[in-house]
């Protein structure tokens, strides 16, 4: 029997009317990934609409305001699987005011697909969702040239498409883009390979994500222990002291030399729910002993020992602005960065603008009152990303991502 490769997560993106919803029903439905009811009722309210093909955005479009609108408005998770691979899929919404669920969608997948209607070619949101992409630093982007059986599966139609994408992915330095003709609507090239598309001689969408091998976190593994502290817990009657937390990044060991604090200690123990382990790693909750005692508290970081990042007072981001309620240039505002939570100010915007609305991209200078261990972002757990929070009421206004 084939090993099934690991579960794939991933999330499709695009403008409003490129066919996201349909081209999420079309995987499922071609898959096999949806019972015989299901697909019978998508029949009868197509017939009803009068449509002349079985509306298969029906099948993800699962609220009547929804399907009345013709829209989706929220990110949905779809599960689905092949002999070859299981898959977990954010089908996120459209239109611009919803960019912020995309980033939702974008910030725990593995790949993207981003729609692109054929007809339309690559517009702003094309390029914002692929600005997404590369900013989170997702390694595998599928762009999928839909609806190409509305301009008569014509090849220069695509290869225009595809050569405005190929410039666009060189401009934002994006990793690995595969660029696919497809009708979400007929099938053509989404689970199988179209005849409809002669000049085409690549793999299908579904082809490419069953063999999907997008950059793991193993590497991080090596490059260095991050362990923010959440909580010091102490027994005095035990004279026990225990740091408490999540690995964010790398591996610990008992016996393994780190810093905190600006000293060097030794892992005496780690703590975890079973009981004392001799390793743990990245997404593990556990308790570190260390050989002696530092004066550690909440949000202090404890590191590998040869790879300590430097507190820092002023540092630069790539933010995305989640919230409606805007952020002013010198401002003040709260850093939430690992389990930190400091005050500080937005410094500048891109230079020379005066603040951040919604949906907004920018590079911005940020002052702490308290320096901060920040590092460039890594897509694994939270090393190198941050919120910026209201101070009064707590919102989350903006993530970002320390360059």
């Amino acid at each position: 029997m084939t090993q099934q490769l690991p579960t794939l997560r991933l999330c499709t993106a695009g403008s409003v009317d490129d066919g996201k919803s349909t081209f999420v029903g079309r995987l499922l439905h071609d898959t096999k990934s949806i019972l015989a009811d299901q697909y019978e009722s998508v029949e009868r309210a197509s017939t009803a609409k009068g449509l002349e093909n079985p509306d298969l955005s029906l099948l993800v479009d699962g609220l009547r305001a929804e399907r009345e609108q013709g829209i989706t408005i929220d990110v949905a998770y779809r599960y689905f699987a092949t002999d070859k691979r299981s898959f977990i899929l954010a089908d996120t919404p459209g239109h611009v005011q919803y960019t912020r669920n995309t980033v939702t969608g974008l910030s725990t997948s593995e790949l993207v697909i981003v729609l692109v209607d054929a007809r339309n070619g690559v517009i702003e949101q094309t390029r914002r969702h692929l600005q997404v992409a590369a900013m989170m630093k997702i390694s595998q982007v599928i762009v999928a040239v839909n609806k190409i059986d509305a301009v008569d599966y014509s090849e220069e139609v695509f290869n225009n498409v595809k050569r405005d994408v190929e410039a666009l992915v060189e401009e934002l330095g994006l990793a690995h883009v595969d660029v696919i003709p497809t009708s979400a609507l007929l099938g053509d090239n989404v689970v199988e390979r179209s005849s409809n598309t002669p000049w085409y001689t690549g793999p299908s969408v579904l082809e490419l994500l069953e063999t999907a091998q997008p950059a793991q976190y193993s590497q991080d593994v090596q490059r260095g222990l991050r362990f923010p502290v959440q909580i010091v817990i102490r027994d005095h009657a035990t004279d026990y002291r225990g740091y408490a937390g999540r690995v964010a990044a790398g591996q610990v060991s008992r016996g393994d030399v780190v810093r905190a604090g600006g000293l060097e200690a030794v892992i005496e123990g780690i703590d975890g729910p079973q009981g004392e382990q001799e390793t743990a790693t990245r997404g593990e909750s556990v308790t570190l002993r260390l050989d002696r005692d530092i004066d550690l508290s909440r949000g202090d970081l404890i590191a590998a020992g040869a790879d300590v990042p430097a507190p820092q007072q002023t540092f630069e981001a790539t933010v995305f602005h989640l919230s409606e309620t805007p952020v002013q240039v010198r401002g003040n505002v709260l850093i939430r960065y690992g389990s930190a939570l400091v005050r500080g100010r937005v410094d500048s915007i891109d230079g020379d603008r005066t603040q951040l609305q919604l949906n907004d991209i920018a590079t911005v200078r940020i002052t702490v009152a308290e320096p901060l261990p920040v590092e460039p972002y890594r897509r694994s757990g939270k090393v190198g990303s941050l919120l910026i929070v209201h101070p009064q009421t707590g919102d989350t206004l903006t993530a970002g991502l320390v360059k």
